[in-house]
């Protein structure tokens, strides 16, 4: 597994062992970002802060500070994720743009700053999707025309939560990317 682009390009990551952290493939985080280098969705996130709940080994915020995020909070709480994660920010040099918070990213605590953009990889056995989304949006993780992307397994349910609009839902192998927006007026 490796950075896809940017200033980081080809920056081989670490991933724990065993089953508890599922990477996002590369071919996948490539489909995504080619999505989000869009004009339409790169101004919500370009030079701007990002988030990435559920982080595992972090590949998908590591790829957003390649491509150029300001900085990006990692939220994740499983113990040997998160010393992967930080072995990799450690190896991408990007220590000082970087916050990696120990909690539960279905209870994060108050944002310091809202994100133009979270990525939001559950694990796909647990339906945590929504409250996580939710639970972002009301401790100000999202800014107000920020982008929240979901990574699901393709035939998992996914209720949209009042608040916020679906603006896009893709399918790419064993992953599926649904992308929402907070709801306005």
């Amino acid at each position: 597994m490796r950075i896809v682009a940017g200033s980081r390009r080809g920056l081989n990551l670490n991933a724990p062992e065993g089953t508890t952290t599922r990477p996002t493939s590369e071919r996948a985080r490539e489909s995504l970002f080619n999505i989000l280098a869009t004009p339409k969705h790169a101004k919500k996130w370009h030079d701007r802060p990002v988030a990435d709940f559920f982080a595992g080994t972090g590949a998908l915020g590591l790829e957003a500070l390649s491509r150029g995020a300001r900085h990006c909070s990692f939220l994740e709480n499983d113990p040997a994720a998160s010393k992967v994660l930080s072995a990799n920010i450690n190896k991408a040099r990007f220590r000082d743009i970087t916050t990696i918070l120990n909690k539960d990213a279905t209870k994060p605590p108050t944002a310091k700053v809202p994100c133009g953009l979270i990525f939001f990889d559950p694990p796909y056995r647990d339906l945590v999707a929504e409250n996580s989304l939710v639970a972002a949006q009301r401790h100000g993780w999202l800014a107000k025309d920020g982008l929240a992307v979901l990574q699901l397994h393709p035939k998992a349910p996914f209720e949209c939560p009042p608040g916020f609009d679906v603006i896009d839902d893709r399918r790419y192998g064993a992953t599926r990317f649904l992308f929402l927006e907070p709801a306005q007026g």
